[in-house]
């Protein structure tokens, strides 16, 4: 019974204190109560109380203290106390107690209070908490182990208060909340606090103390599973990559806050401290070889962040898998992540499948770790990289996006030259952009330095001397006389030519023996059975103005010359043959629409063209399209008569003399305002929408027949994009015409049996057409000839917008859905408008 004794002493000590504030009216009694609470939490000789009443006090009483005072904050007794006394006995018990006990009180309070001055003093009260570093205590008296043992309950609460103390006060004290608790301030604060425990754990090994980082470890993993990783890392990395850099003890304590991470936590730590270092060595030293030890971390760095998200920068890329390189132990990793990479890199269904940037980050993550092998590991490994290297090409060289071919033949190229097979490398021809030169770069460039360079001293690079050596010669070239005085001899100023005005040359042409052609047929024939390489240059660069001056005589050869065109080769390489073969052909069709027309239509589908021949005859169509949509201008005609310009002379004044009156009045004369000055626009007719069905429908036959040249269902994927894209550009400018509702239901019946194409081409291609339906289709008529499509053509729109992988057609099936709402309600809202407008 005599080991009951003290913590007897103590609860009717505290009992006494309780009744005493609750029920005694001497105000003198009141300081006295809180005084005898507070002698409990005294340390020293001179405390009133031994260490065994303190100790229980601490344990058992303290919370209870606590609670008690929170609940009567709004008591008479509580106001009767000075101000000077509410800081000295009432505010230092929460001050100077267990930290844990009163953080966990003091956010109770601060739930359950109601909007008072006793909430505003608890707020206060926390306050003075952070910042008198309490928090420090706290960690710090977890690490030395002192804090009361606790259920696992108990401490998953404190690690919730202390992580979401700024969304416990913003959802309570909002508009009112303190500026310290706002995440901005509180998540730095809490990384000094761990910083200011780390340090003291360093001291404390270092004088042969044990110490537990397992609560620390949980609050960081806490924190950065709550998305505050970036805030609080970039408080941290810093000093703990300086403190590793020479301290082995720091390297140990870094390494063992790792291993204690929860694995449910490690991977939002591991993603953020990746984004926070500056390099792969200070990740090194900061996290070991912790890959080796723990699987989750293993699967974070050489597969997660590597092969399933792609959001990071290539300096995150350089600093993992320059981790795994950095040590002999961790080398076989390296190994293991350059043969996943290579795979995906070579998977087929990948390039198909995945979006363009997660191919681009995989390329760089492939290239950064061929860059990284040593000569010895390249040879083991040169067997499976040629087979991706082959395997690769074939997959990105296929697809009908660009970018994707453009990425397959710059790592081919990158691992060819780091392969060096037979001493031959692949060489492509393509345009350099930012992304290709940052992929080049990958395969030297391999290294991620700690240090930063030192800005008092600077060293000029080879590429600097020689650009001031340059400007040094653009300066000496510029002013000739001061750099060489002494070169020019005496008597050559007497010859000096130096006062002549050079002839401008810039506009002469040159002349040529062959003279371009007069007439169209001339030109035909030119085409045709010339084979002088200037004569037939002329024929093409004369060819579109004679068409579009004689259209009669166009007519009649029409069919003829467009035929020879689209058959016609660069045989001797002229300028802008493309461009004017191009031109020439669309002249052809906007002059003699129709036989044309039906012409490269039926061609289209026919035998013996390549997939370029019949990519040209879909551009032609387009063009010839657009222009016929346009309105017609006076202004482009040709001047039907232009002979010879006639100099006018000297005296005579060009503007006639009623004009310049005119002008005169105009500026003498007042007016309040002015109408319109310029002329209304004149109204043309619509020259696309009469013949919109000769462009459009013969299009739709014959597409799902295989020839022997041209599958246009199987491998032409990148013709049947464009033919869909052409089709939707065709419904587009047919906005208004009669035919617009009939060609909008071939449309879509035709598209809606390639909606889930493989080839993302495909795919964008179909979206265009199906917002070109919903844009050019009158609304009434979506309703009537199309109910039966609108709601599977709506989920199917709805699930690309969440589910494809390329941005492109996600955007597009959203601004499908925008309009397709669109065109319902006005017509829901207003049904019987258009048959108003159309009787009016």
């Amino acid at each position: 019974m005599e080991s009951l004794k003290p913590s007897a002493e103590v609860r009717l000590a505290v009992s006494h204190c309780f009744q005493t504030l609750s029920k005694s009216t001497d105000s003198k009694d009141i300081p006295a109560a809180l005084q005898k609470l507070n002698s409990y939490l005294d340390e020293g000789p001179e405390s009133p109380t031994t260490s065994v009443h303190r100790a229980e006090f601490r344990r058992t009483h303290f919370t209870r203290s606590l609670q008690f005072l929170v609940n009567n904050i709004q008591a008479d007794w509580f106001h009767k106390l000075t101000a000077t006394q509410r800081t000295e006995l009432w505010d230092s018990l929460f001050l100077r107690g267990p930290p844990e006990q009163a953080l966990l009180v003091l956010m109770e309070g601060i739930g359950q209070l109601s909007l008072s001055s006793g909430l505003d003093h608890l707020v206060n009260i926390t306050e003075k908490f952070l910042q008198s570093g309490r928090l420090t205590d706290l960690l710090w008296s977890y690490c030395l182990e002192t804090a009361p043992s606790d259920s696992p309950q108990l401490r998953e609460t404190l690690l919730g208060r202390i992580v979401a103390l700024p969304d416990l006060t913003a959802n309570r004290l909002h508009p009112n909340n303190k500026p310290l608790f706002l995440p901005q301030q509180y998540y730095p604060l809490l990384a000094a606090e761990m910083l200011t425990a780390l340090d003291r754990t360093c001291q404390a090994l270092k004088d042969g103390t044990d110490c537990s980082l397992t609560f620390m470890a949980q609050t960081l993993g806490k924190v950065c599973i709550q998305g505050h990783s970036t805030v609080v890392l970039a408080v941290l990395v810093p000093h703990l990559s300086m403190c590793t850099c020479s301290d082995m003890v720091w390297q140990r304590i870094c390494w063992k806050l790792l291993e204690n991470v929860p694995q449910r936590w490690m991977d939002s730590v591991l993603t953020g401290l990746v984004e926070a270092v500056r390099g792969p060595d200070a990740l090194g030293r900061i996290i070991g070889n912790l890959v080796l030890t723990n699987k989750k971390a293993q699967f974070v760095i050489t597969h997660k962040l590597l092969l399933l998200q792609y959001k990071y920068e290539t300096q995150t890329l350089r600093v993992v898998l320059g981790y795994l390189a950095a040590d002999r132990d961790r080398r076989p990793l390296l190994i293991q992540v350059l043969r996943s990479l290579s795979q995906a890199w070579a998977n087929p269904s990948a390039v198909k499948h995945t979006p363009v940037e997660q191919q681009l980050y995989v390329s760089k993550a492939l290239l950064l770790s061929v860059a990284l092998l040593k000569d010895s590991e390249l040879l083991e490994l040169r067997s499976e990289l040629l087979q991706c290297l082959l395997g690769g090409m074939q997959s990105h060289l296929d697809s009908s996006v660009l970018r994707i071919r453009r990425m397959g033949m710059v790592v081919g190229e990158c691992l060819s030259s780091r392969m060096d097979i037979s001493g031959t490398k692949l060489k492509f021809e393509y345009d350099q952009d930012e992304e290709t030169q940052e992929l080049l770069s990958l395969i030297t460039h391999t290294t991620g330095e700690d240090t930063e360079p030192d800005l008092n001293t600077r060293v000029d690079s080879p590429q600097e001397t020689n650009q001031e050596t340059a400007s040094g010669q653009n300066v000496s070239s510029q002013n000739p006389s001061k750099c060489q005085p002494s070169c020019t001899d005496p008597d050559s100023d007497l010859d000096s030519d130096d006062e002549l005005t050079p002839y401008d040359m810039s506009g002469d042409q040159e002349i040529s023996q062959a003279s371009p052609p007069r007439y169209i047929r001339d030109c035909l024939e030119t085409l045709i059975s010339s084979e002088d390489p200037v004569r037939v240059e002329l024929s093409l660069k004369a060819a579109e103005g004679l068409v579009r001056r004689n259209v009669f005589a166009t007519k009649e050869i029409s069919v003829q010359l467009t035929k020879v065109l689209l058959h016609m080769e660069d045989k001797y390489s002229i300028k802008s043959f493309v461009a004017l073969r191009q031109s020439t052909m669309v002249a052809i069709v906007v002059t003699d629409c129709i036989p044309v027309t039906q012409y490269l239509t039926t061609e289209f589908y026919s035998l013996n063209y390549s997939l370029r021949q019949r990519l040209d005859i879909l551009e032609v169509l387009a063009l010839a399209a657009q222009e016929l949509s346009k309105p017609t201008s006076n202004k482009s005609r040709p001047p039907i008569t232009a002979v010879a310009d006639l100099t006018p002379y000297p005296g005579d004044n060009p503007v006639h003399w009623r004009q310049i009156v005119e002008k005169r009045i105009q500026s003498k004369t007042k007016r309040l305002s002015k109408g319109a000055t310029q002329t209304p626009a004149v109204a043309s007719p619509n020259r696309y929408a009469p013949v919109a069905g000769h462009f459009f429908f013969p299009l739709l036959s014959n597409y799902d027949k295989p020839q022997v040249t041209f599958d246009l269902l199987g491998s032409d994927h990148l013709v049947l994009g464009r033919l869909i894209h052409t089709l939707g550009l065709f419904m587009h400018l047919a906005v208004n015409a009669p035919i617009a509702a009939q060609m909008g239901r071939a449309l879509l019946d035709f598209v809606w049996a390639v909606r889930y194409h493989v080839d993302q081409t495909v795919r964008r291609g179909v979206l265009f057409a199906v917002c070109a339906v919903f844009i050019s289709m009158p609304s009434q008529n979506l309703l009537v000839d199309l109910s039966d499509q609108l709601f599977e053509t709506r989920s199917w729109l709805a699930d690309v917008a969440e589910e494809d992988p390329d941005a492109d057609c996600r955007s597009l099936a959203v601004q499908s859905l925008v309009l397709l709402d669109k065109s319902l309600k006005k017509q829901l809202q207003d049904p019987q408008a258009p048959s108003l407008e159309s009787g009016s």
